[in-house]
């Protein structure tokens, strides 16, 4: 099973978790669309880089 660092109580959780168990911290969610953009634009300055 992944685990990840809570950044608040710094205890180890459950990848998969959405909130901290033990200081109920909430983790962000990041939306697919923000991904999609940032691949974009290193592609958009990678061919710029080379042409």
């Amino acid at each position: 099973m992944k685990k990840k660092e809570c950044p608040s109580c710094a205890m180890e959780i459950d990848a998969q978790a959405a909130v901290c168990p033990i200081c109920k911290f909430e983790f962000p969610k990041r939306s697919p669309w923000i991904t999609w953009v940032a691949i974009f634009l290193v592609i958009v300055w990678l061919l710029s880089y080379l042409l």
